[in-house]
């Protein structure tokens, strides 16, 4: 019997990447899809490279929100991208963190970006090659844990990635393979990339 090829995939973060970045969603009506983000996974989509969000959500832990709302808050996130053509091959999601006001959050685990462990998983589930993904993020949490994954790290300029960019990229010795506007402009940079390869 053949071996399944693994393939490449493109790693979401959800809030400032996806969505404004408002801190915390603890508020449906705070969820907003920043412009162009569904073309951007529209684009991914219509070469089938799948695309998963992986993204930590301590508000959880800190009790801020319940659960109820995260799922409230990725069906509407699923409904407005479909509105537009592009859907989502899966969402995973650290509810932990290590001052979580509830006990059951209260754990060192190992899915918090820029841990891997939500990246690990997905591969499995889905057969896919973190050495030939992507990951794109707009905090350096997101290209910490692209290197540590073997994965391409692309910070985009939204949400939290331009401030990052000019006062925590500089001490840092892990650097974004590329810098992107915003996630449409890190969608075509992705495509053009693999079709290279």
């Amino acid at each position: 019997m053949s071996e399944v090829v693994k393939k490449p995939a493109v790693f979401l973060d959800r809030d400032g990447t996806i969505n404004e970045q408002m801190g915390y969603i603890n508020h449906l009506s705070r969820f907003v899809l920043l412009p162009d983000s569904a073309a951007a996974i529209r684009l991914l989509n219509e070469r089938h490279i799948p695309v998963f969000v992986v993204t930590n959500q301590s508000g959880l832990a800190r009790g801020y929100f319940p659960p109820a709302l995260l799922d409230d808050v990725h069906a509407k996130m699923i409904e407005l991208l479909a509105a537009e053509g592009a859907k989502l091959d899966g969402i995973y999601v650290c509810p932990h963190h290590p001052e979580a006001k509830e006990e059951r959050y209260r754990v060192n685990c190992d899915c918090r970006k820029p841990k891997t462990g939500l990246f690990k998983q997905a591969a499995r589930e889905h057969n896919i090659d973190l050495g030939s993904s992507f990951v794109v993020g707009d905090r350096w949490s997101d290209l910490k844990a692209a290197a540590a994954c073997g994965a391409t790290g692309i910070l985009v300029l939204s949400g939290y990635g331009r401030g990052d960019l000019d006062y925590i990229g500089p001490t840092q010795s892990i650097q974004p393979t590329h810098v992107a506007e915003n996630l449409l402009d890190a969608a075509a940079w992705i495509i053009s990339t693999l079709s290279r390869k």
